[in-house]
């Protein structure tokens, strides 16, 4: 499917969805209505199970349209403005079905700010990120001062929002930001294998961890181990569960049917 500057293919149950807005596609108001619109397409849609996001051209996406930005006026503008965004990458980062962002050249600012709502980052080698705000006088506004924190730890996020300098895909890795780098032409075939291995398992579990995981961090420790023996037990009762046990006993590949 092509609407716009998102385009998207289902293959195997998963989506392919790219942006393609030349230069470096650049975060407009409409993008990310765009966005959203198509991701909550992906959330109703029950043959998708795994999404992979990627970017056409040299970057990922190298931030939000800087003409969007210079045109807010005044505090309510912009507070309407940052509604959009946070609704927006709110609404990748609750889906229950794993989303993993496929990386290459630039990913800053505003498009560090998606990469971080996405569960999952495979990025190419000559990747940078960073979030540049702060030279033009502003800080990330997408979520980017709440989420960046939660991945790489409060000091390195503070270093990049007050510097707005750019760090290399290997710096990424060693502090987390990404799940694994590697080299630029395997970026989205990177992506998809990772997508296929979930794809693969019982999508009950698959579903039921990412509940537990994304709720049980809004949680206390405790809180989150009660969220964890709520959903372990409902899994207990389930035929993926006899399935999976009896196709390990019986040293076979086990044929899940999501029930």
């Amino acid at each position: 499917m092509a609407d716009g500057k998102i385009s998207y293919r289902v293959e195997n149950r998963i989506a392919f969805a790219t942006i393609n807005n030349p230069p470096m596609n650049a975060l407009s108001r409409e993008v990310f209505l765009e966005i959203e619109d198509v991701f909550s397409q992906f959330e109703k849609d029950d043959s998708i199970k795994a999404v992979v996001f990627s970017g056409e051209g040299r970057a990922f996406i190298a931030g939000a349209d800087i003409r969007m930005l210079q045109a807010v006026k005044g505090k309510e503008d912009a507070k309407e403005l940052t509604v959009i965004f946070h609704r927006t990458l709110n609404r990748i980062e609750e889906m229950r079905k794993p989303v993993i962002a496929a990386i290459h050249g630039y990913c800053l600012g505003g498009g560090l700010e998606f990469a971080l709502a996405c569960h999952m980052r495979i990025a190419g080698e000559k990747a940078q990120f960073g979030v540049p705000e702060i030279k033009l006088g502003i800080f990330p506004g997408a979520g980017g001062t709440q989420r960046l924190p939660r991945v790489v730890g409060k000091a390195k996020a503070l270093e990049m929002i007050l510097t707005g300098e750019f760090i290399s895909a290997q710096e990424a890795l060693a502090i987390g930001l990404v799940n694994k780098v590697v080299p630029h032409e395997e970026v989205l075939s990177e992506a998809k294998a990772l997508a296929e291995k979930i794809v693969s398992k019982g999508q009950l579990a698959v579903k039921y961890a990412m509940e537990v995981v994304i709720e049980g961090l809004k949680r206390d420790l405790y809180s989150g181990l009660e969220l964890e023996a709520e959903y372990f037990s409902l899994l207990c009762e389930t035929e993926d569960r006899k399935e999976g046990m009896a196709a390990f006993l019986e040293k076979r590949e086990p044929k899940f049917k999501d029930r």
